[in-house]
């Protein structure tokens, strides 16, 4: 299994200076509470996943596209990478990500998922030409897992806690990825090193994603962020990082020119371009602010919800959206 179109800038080392990407942050939803994840906060200077200044709706993420075209020559690739989870609520990832395929079929397009929901999506993500598709895959034992997830969403909506989520979990993400691989779509592995619950693991979680056929794997440092269950561990420093990558590398190559993306990225990968800094966003009238800016994030850490979309009004700073 090759990585794809080699103008995607992720999947390909070669085009990262030379193919731009913007995401459409459309999925606020969460299926899962991961140890490291916090999503109230927008800062202009804070580049991690789950960070985003909007969500946005179908419509004004279609419209976004038309404008971006005419403003980034080179872009190649559309992608949904949250803020949440792009297919925990399906709905406005997949009417997107139609718009988007019907208005411009000459990009590519991609999605950035937890895994837990992707077994039953792969067959619409294929007939919607989704080419490029990220699985989050930080375990492939329920009891490392299980010190990386609070909570996992189970079938009947329930939350699993500990190794019960985690294998859950697991389970669904194996499903997808072998799914995907089978479909032909491009997978590549995301998985986040947290020193001293799964760096001696890592090795073991490429080897079984090559296995399921996965092409590329990207191991991301852990960003601590306060506030989280796993806010107090320290970052891991360079060297941990290409050991890591190194024991990865006997079994999937490895992509090494990750930016850390926010949800509404845009421009060059590493560039730390944004849908806003670049002008892109619709106007949104003032509102005022009621509690956070996701649905679901109130102030305790649980699970996020699941219902309506909501933009988060006017964070400019690393606090919280209240």
């Amino acid at each position: 299994m090759n990585a794809g179109d080699s103008r995607h800038p992720c999947f390909t080392a070669g085009a990262h200076a030379t193919h731009a990407r913007i995401h459409l942050p459309v999925a606020a939803a969460c299926n899962i509470r991961c140890g490291y994840c916090d999503r109230r906060h927008d800062c202009v200077n804070e580049s991690r996943p789950g960070v985003t200044s909007r969500v946005l709706n179908p419509a004004e993420a279609a419209q976004l596209v038309d404008r971006a075209v005419a403003a980034l020559p080179h872009l190649s690739v559309v992608g949904i990478a949250g803020p949440g989870d792009p297919l925990a609520n399906p709905g406005p990832t997949l009417e997107t990500l139609a718009l988007v395929r019907r208005a411009h079929p000459g990009l590519l397009l991609c999605l950035s998922t937890n895994g837990l929901a992707l077994p039953d999506h792969v067959d619409a993500l294929g007939a919607l030409g989704v080419g490029h598709v990220t699985v989050t895959l930080n375990a492939v034992d329920p009891e490392v897992g299980a010190r990386l997830y609070p909570h996992v969403t189970g079938e009947d909506g329930r939350a699993l806690h500990g190794a019960e989520g985690a294998a859950h979990l697991l389970a669904r993400q194996e499903e997808g990825l072998a799914r995907l691989a089978r479909a032909g779509i491009a997978v590549k592995v995301n998985t986040v090193v947290v020193p001293g619950v799964n760096d001696a693991h890592v090795e073991a979680v490429a080897r079984r994603a090559a296995a399921l056929g996965a092409s590329l794997m990207n191991c991301i440092g852990l960003i601590p962020v306060a506030g989280t269950p796993l806010g107090g561990v320290e970052a891991p420093g360079p060297r941990l990082m290409d050991a890591v990558r190194a024991a990865a590398g006997r079994h999937l190559p490895q992509m090494r020119h990750c930016a850390r993306c926010r949800a509404d990225a845009a421009g060059l990968l590493g560039d730390g371009g944004t849908l806003g800094g670049l002008g892109l966003l619709p106007m949104q009238p003032e509102r005022p602010r009621h509690g956070h800016g996701l649905p679901g994030q109130s102030g305790q850490s649980g699970m996020s919800g699941q219902s309506g979309q909501s933009g988060m009004w006017g964070c400019t700073g690393r606090r919280r959206c209240d």
